[in-house]
């Protein structure tokens, strides 16, 4: 199995910018793609970047030029940079991870999501 956990995002001003990182733990070999999403009150959670694990990141055009999402597979980790916030950013965003069955015999496939994060810009 594994476990992924976000780091705290709390309250920013607009303006300014914030770092999200994602810490994955336990079957960490079986994860393929990691992404990041973001829920706002009322509204389905939607997908503001996908970075595979060979490193290719696709992101939406809504979000591109302020959001910078990046991996580093030495750490089991995924990180998203938002500049410039807005309080539009105001969300939860999550981290998820994608396992894979074929990565190696104990894998299996899954989609494994974190408790998640608030984030609050104020005006």
């Amino acid at each position: 199995q594994v476990h992924l956990m976000e780091s705290r995002g709390g309250l920013v001003q607009a303006g300014a910018s914030l770092r999200l990182s994602c810490f994955a733990s336990g079957e960490t070999n079986c994860i393929s793609d990691m992404k990041w999403y973001r829920q706002f009150p009322g509204k389905e959670r939607e997908l503001v970047a996908t970075i595979t694990d060979s490193g290719t990141i696709y992101a939406p055009a809504s979000v591109k030029g302020r959001f910078t999402a990046s991996r580093d597979n030495a750490k089991n980790a995924a990180f998203l940079e938002i500049n410039s916030l807005k309080p539009e950013d105001t969300a939860v965003y999550y981290c998820n991870a994608e396992t894979l069955s074929g990565k190696y015999w104990y894998c299996q496939k899954s989609n494994v999501w974190g408790r998640g994060t608030q984030v609050t810009v104020t005006s």
